[in-house]
């Protein structure tokens, strides 16, 4: 759960990976954005690889950019 309230939470597909654990994300709605892992994904080292369903937190500030918090 998170602690901001200001925060989307969505469910999407991994399409692309970049670098420095960055990827791009088709969410279910069919908008594609750029996200990146949550801190503790990269802690224990969880992968996400292409093709991968994921949940993420989009700010309701920049819709453009979100961050991965789980692998499912």
């Amino acid at each position: 759960m998170s602690k901001n309230s200001n925060v989307i939470l969505k469910e999407g597909i991994v399409i692309e990976t970049l670098p420095n654990t960055t990827f791009r994300v088709r969410l279910d709605d069919g908008e594609e954005l750029m996200a990146h892992l949550g801190g503790k994904m990269r802690l224990h080292h969880i992968r996400v690889l292409l093709g991968d369903r994921i949940s993420l937190e989009i700010s309701t500030y920049d819709m453009t950019k979100g961050r991965i918090i789980r692998r499912l």
